[in-house]
């Protein structure tokens, strides 16, 4: 079973992936679209979770997507058909760091994706050349919220702590006018979701060929975040607006 098939299992229960709670996916959206008429990109959309989400409550929103992953793509394409938002949404495939478009966008979207484009600052930068003039940015990033292990430090990256997230963002010309900081809740809740529909699904189908290996992946993965990141890591998101010149 490959990564995508893994993750898609894992996600089921907890579509949008970053642990955030529906509350808090709903306020960050409201504050970075205060219209409700915006044109909205995602890179990195994944399945379009935050993309769908807009757009079903706002009618006269316009969204685009783009991401790498066709499979994730035609599940948001299925949804779209669902919600009855298909014609309001264009998904592209590709590299989000290559994406161009002939217009800009009033709200740009990179929540737990910054890995796409080689870190915060990057994906930052990327989200400025698609920014239509006072638009808005809406971005999540891991922080350390305590002092990581070197294993810690290997598997989750090259993150800082939380002012110092901050700071980077706010030195590269951007002003926070929003931010969530994911609760304890939301942080258990999201782990607790992606690990626990892993070993239910191979609970449930013991015939299936694949079974044993999401048993142990959602075996090493609980314990990883058990063990190893539950009481360092944080998640920041920040809906924000360019700092004048």
């Amino acid at each position: 079973m490959n990564r995508e098939q893994i993750s898609r299992i894992a996600h089921a229960d907890h579509p949008i992936k970053s642990p955030l709670g529906d509350g808090s996916v709903s306020r960050l959206l409201e504050q970075g679209l205060p219209r409700g008429d915006e044109r909205v990109l995602d890179l990195g959309c994944g399945g379009g979770e935050w993309l769908l989400r807009a757009l079903a409550t706002r009618p006269l929103l316009h969204a685009e997507g783009v991401d790498t992953s066709e499979d994730a793509l035609a599940h948001a394409r299925q949804a779209a058909r669902r919600l009855g938002v298909q014609e309001r949404l264009v998904l592209h495939h590709q590299d989000a760091a290559a994406f161009t478009s002939p217009h800009p966008f009033d709200l740009v979207i990179s929540v737990g994706a910054t890995h796409a484009f080689g870190g915060l600052a990057p994906t930052l930068a990327a989200a400025r050349e698609h920014l239509a003039p006072g638009g808005r940015v809406l971005i999540g990033e891991g922080f350390w919220s305590g002092d990581p292990s070197p294993e810690a430090a290997e598997m989750l990256g090259d993150l800082s702590d939380l002012p110092a997230t901050v700071e980077q963002v706010v030195a590269g010309g951007w002003t926070p006018v929003h931010g969530h900081i994911s609760t304890r809740e939301e942080l258990d809740g999201y782990e607790w979701a992606c690990w626990g529909s892993l070993a239910a699904w191979a609970l449930d189908h013991p015939s299936d060929p694949g079974s044993p290996q999401v048993l142990a992946t959602a075996t090493t993965r609980r314990t990883e975040w058990l063990r190893v990141y539950r009481d360092v890591f944080g998640f920041l998101c920040l809906v924000l607006r360019e700092t004048p010149a």
